[in-house]
């Protein structure tokens, strides 16, 4: 079964347009993603879905630039552009990662399809914020391509097509959901970019650990930010939105 990561990436956000090509210390936050995400044990293949929107041309061309496979699809229809992504790209297993995670830890994703894959074929979804315990852009979501091609058949509503497993996780009589918690809550720490202030607070983070390239890992993170809690300021007090677009 090939286990194939799909990272949802586009130029439009109501809050900081083309964020996924903004630079983090030498790479666009994209890259960081993809890059992070690629060292993941249980992963066979990162690939970006991306719109067919003209202005997401420019994310076509750097994952061609960068050797990474890429769909297009609809730009407000999420879900289809998956289930045309893990067609395309031959996925079993559906992982799905949003381009704004620059932090995303391939252990972490690696522990959650793990735990996943251990109980197939008796769940058909697991998640590891569900509720939330480690940071936020940690979220790594993992279930079956049937449970996908079912979702898509099932979900009728614009939202449960925006945030492609919403509806997975809404129907618990239909799709056996399973949540990959860490022992200690962190959820209070956020690590996502959606504003201008948690794009700075990613590029103060790599300043300080990008020495080891992508390799650092979420607890080099907290123990960065026990020695300098000054950083967690930086967006601090910005509210995020309820689901993430991609």
């Amino acid at each position: 079964m090939k286990t194939l990561a799909i990272v949802q990436a586009r130029m439009g956000s109501s809050r900081l347009k083309g964020k996924v090509i903004e630079d983090i210390c030498g790479k666009t936050m994209l890259e960081r993603v993809v890059g992070r995400l690629q060292k993941c044990y249980e992963i066979d293949e990162v690939v970006v879905a991306t719109s067919t929107h003209p202005n997401d041309d420019v994310i076509e061309k750097l994952c061609t630039h960068l050797k990474i496979g890429t769909f297009r699809g609809s730009e407000d229809d999420v879900l289809s552009r998956f289930v045309g992504a893990a067609q395309t790209f031959g996925g079993d297993i559906i992982v799905r990662v949003c381009s704004d995670s620059p932090l995303v830890d391939p252990t972490v994703s690696g522990q959650v399809i793990a735990a996943f894959k251990k109980r197939l074929p008796t769940v058909d979804y697991a998640g590891n914020h569900l509720p939330l315990t480690y940071p936020l852009g940690l979220n790594t979501e993992v279930f079956t391509k049937e449970a996908l091609d079912k979702t898509a058949s099932l979900a009728k509503l614009a939202y449960e097509r925006a945030h492609v497993t919403i509806f997975m996780i809404e129907h618990p009589e239909l799709f056996r959901v399973m949540n990959v918690p860490h022992s200690e809550n962190f959820g209070y720490h956020r690590w996502t970019v959606d504003t201008p202030e948690d794009l700075e607070f990613m590029r103060q983070v790599y300043k300080r650990l990008a020495r080891a390239g992508d390799s650092f890992s979420w607890t080099d993170v907290l123990t960065l930010l026990s020695d300098e809690p000054e950083l967690m300021k930086i967006n601090e007090g910005i509210e995020q939105k309820e689901v993430t677009l991609g």
